[in-house]
């Protein structure tokens, strides 16, 4: 039997992130040697990427990166499959590491930012894999928002207190206004808006929409002199629940978010949310 210690097993478990048994394994192979149980690690891990590929990642970490003056900011989601490892220093670590380089590089796209380099002669793709590797579970980076040219701002939740943040959100005002910036991100958090305004929906869902609601008047028996006006308030209930500008503020019900940010004197330019997984 190899001649190693328990303090050998915590060791090679700290840099590698690997189970215990896959230590105590690694260290049988290297005879004790710790600095060569890390290769063995690493290329049984690098061999089980592969496998991993097909399993599914739905756990992870929204992290988010401003800058000092405000003016650009980054929103980076990178999932894993368990919640144990999303807990980890190693897996949180690595992506406020993808964060800061995002910020850093400004990469136009997602396949641009894995073949981008993280490190000196290693890609973002090859930083994951590793990260893949050393962790036993697979990991994935598919997407990042990244604002710059206004006021940016940004709001991380955590669905539970002993994860990392799971949602995200990264906004951008025209000008200044700290309060306002927080206030609608915690609101696009809460309440999920898949667009900013109307006219970013594509015509054929509002079209799909309005089919759906005549649809359903119909079935329902609604007379049909009524029906023009019961399909318009349909899709107007479709703009409040999809579109950010159209829905009831947060913190005043009573007046929409649009009419929030024209009393400050602000406009919001866009938006981005990252749930998690989803």
């Amino acid at each position: 039997m190899a001649n190693y210690t328990a303090a050998d097993v915590k060791k090679l478990r700290e840099l590698t992130g690997a189970g215990m048994m896959d230590c105590k394994k690694a260290l049988d192979e290297a005879e004790g040697n710790v600095d060569k149980a890390v290769e063995i690690l690493r290329v049984k891990g690098q061999k089980g990427v592969a496998k991993r590929e097909s399993r599914t990642a739905e756990n992870g970490a929204v992290v988010a990166r401003i800058a000092d003056d405000k003016a650009s900011g980054v929103l980076v989601e990178l999932k894993c499959e368990t919640d144990f490892v999303a807990k980890g220093e190693k897996f949180q670590a690595a992506a406020d590491a993808v964060a800061a380089h995002v910020a850093a590089t400004s990469p136009a796209d997602t396949a641009a930012l894995l073949a981008s380099e993280i490190e000196a002669g290693k890609t973002v793709q090859a930083y994951v894999d590793e990260a893949n590797a050393n962790l036993g579970e697979k990991i994935v980076l598919d997407r990042f928002a990244q604002f710059s040219g206004g006021f940016v701002a940004s709001y991380l939740h955590r669905t539970s207190p002993d994860l990392p943040p799971q949602v995200g959100v990264l906004v951008e005002l025209d000008k200044e206004n700290a309060e306002i910036a927080k206030d609608v991100a915690q609101h696009i958090a809460a309440f999920s808006p898949k667009f900013l305004s109307r006219e970013e929906i594509p015509a054929e869902t509002v079209e799909n929409e309005r089919r759906i609601a005549e649809e359903t008047a119909r079935e329902e028996g609604k007379p049909e002199q009524a029906l023009p006006k019961i399909v318009e308030g349909r899709v107007n209930g479709f703009f409040k629940e999809n579109c950010l500008l159209d829905q009831p503020f947060a913190k005043d019900n009573k007046k929409s978010v649009q009419k929030i940010l024209d009393e400050a004197g602000v406009t919001l330019k866009r938006f981005a949310r990252f749930r998690v997984g989803a």
